[in-house]
């Protein structure tokens, strides 16, 4: 019966007839069958198992018969999503050991800058060695100091008031204003080691320290708080606004500014901003006075009416 079962099977070969009273070993050429998927629908699964037992009760090994597994693809999906957040998280953890590695490293200075004017020129000012503070160029504050001159009546030197330095760094530009004759001038800056080892050293050997106020914390918060509560600070003749230039929102911060009690009646504003900016003609009741470029560097100056008369004669 055995061989009769063997011989009439479609999984096999057809084998030569079989005597009974002998007991004879058979040899079959191995043959791979296939096998469905696990994820086979349930008809093909079923006719998968029939197979195997089949194979089984005659003493053949099933594994020896079936096709080489494909590998699902939703799990090689799976898999490759796996490798890639673990690899996210490996740059990640890369990324921030750099970030502490740089904030932990020692910074230096250099003495590149000086006062270009005033009481104090030539002095030389310190600014940091790296990249992290960008200073507004000699060449573009020489310029913003020659046209307030001019628009303020009195082109040998400024007209006498306070100066706001926001984004202030090293302070040169504050700096530059109590040089040429303001008489006291604000700096808002958040870094506490640029202040500590750039902003007050410059005051210091430039003797402005004593007429100076150091605010350390950022110009978005300085505004606020100054809008908040009117009459804690004072209304200031100029403001100089030299942000870095991908960290602010122009059009949000000049709003700011328009309506801010810190922008006085006869105020002069400095704007440097980067090309491809549009940059507002006024700023509340100030209009534009001065737009000039200097190479990728601009430089936006708003004033009072009065003072764009006085400029063009």
């Amino acid at each position: 019966m055995a061989s009769s079962a063997l011989a009439a099977s479609p999984f096999l070969p057809s084998l030569p007839a079989l005597n009974p009273s002998k007991q004879v070993s058979v040899r079959t050429s191995v043959r791979r069958l296939p096998v469905a998927a696990s994820a086979a629908p349930s008809g093909a699964a079923a006719a998968a198992r029939e197979r195997r037992r089949f194979l089984e009760r005659y003493g053949l090994n099933p594994n020896d018969y079936e096709d080489g597994k494909e590998e699902d693809p939703r799990e090689e999906r799976r898999r490759d999503r796996r490798g890639r957040r673990r690899s996210g998280r490996g740059e990640d953890a890369a990324e921030a050991v750099v970030a502490l590695v740089k904030a932990v490293e020692p910074r230096e200075t250099h003495k590149l800058l000086q006062v270009l004017g005033g009481k104090v020129r030539r002095r030389k000012l310190l600014s940091p060695k790296d990249r992290n503070v960008r200073p507004m160029m000699e060449v573009v504050r020489g310029a913003a100091f020659d046209i307030l001159q001019s628009a303020g009546g009195s082109p040998a030197s400024l007209r006498p008031g306070l100066w706001l330095d926001l984004y202030s760094s090293t302070g040169s530009v504050g700096i530059e204003a109590m040089s040429r004759g303001c008489s006291e001038a604000h700096f808002v800056e958040m870094g506490p080691w640029v202040i500590s080892e750039v902003l007050k050293p410059n005051l210091e050997c430039t003797g402005f320290l004593s007429v100076s106020h150091v605010h350390m914390l950022r110009v978005e918060r300085f505004l606020a708080n100054a809008e908040k509560s009117q009459g804690k600070y004072p209304s200031f003749d100029y403001i100089s606004v030299t942000p870095p230039y991908l960290e602010v929102n122009y059009s949000t911060l000049l709003d700011q500014l328009a309506r801010s009690p810190l922008v006085g009646k006869d105020c002069f504003i400095l704007v440097e901003y980067p090309l491809k900016t549009d940059m507002a003609e006024s700023c509340g009741n100030l209009i534009k006075i001065a737009d000039r470029r200097f190479g990728r560097t601009n430089l936006l100056i708003y004033g009072p009416t009065w003072s764009e008369k006085k400029r063009r004669t």
